[in-house]
């Protein structure tokens, strides 16, 4: 059931179309309308990050199944700055940017499954899975 769509992050517009992209797979896959909130905020979280943070970069999504149940990967790539202390990224209100600082904590309260890897001064991927209940 492999299939993977992206959508380039280059400006705010781009952030848009990655939110609909999402919410468009999550209807097709067949999330409930709360869990396709769930994941459009999830990839709007990420892709605001990656043009705020590293200034481009690209938000993949991709249906995925392990044989019993179906879900979706979202992967959120740059190639900036990198993050320089995941933990204290982690922490709710925690930000360099003046913003709220629930960003990449919230996303991952959202998803199911969560996983950064990081280089500082090579950049970030960040993959978001949510599986169907």
């Amino acid at each position: 059931m492999e299939y993977r769509s992206s959508v380039e992050i280059l400006t705010e517009w781009d952030i848009v179309a990655a939110r609909q992209l999402g919410r468009n797979e999550a209807k097709e896959v067949g999330f409930g309308t709360v869990d396709q909130a769930r994941i459009t905020t999830a990839i709007s979280e990420l892709a605001r990050n990656i043009y705020l943070y590293a200034g481009t970069g690209k938000i993949e999504i991709e249906r995925i199944s392990d044989g019993r149940r179906v879900g979706i990967i979202i992967i959120a790539s740059d190639e900036g700055p990198g993050i320089s202390d995941v933990r204290k990224a982690l922490e709710d209100g925690y930000s360099t940017s003046g913003g709220l600082g629930a960003g990449v904590p919230g996303v991952k309260r959202l998803m199911d499954d969560f996983k950064i890897d990081t280089v500082v001064g090579e950049g970030t991927v960040i993959k978001a899975t949510k599986w169907i209940r």
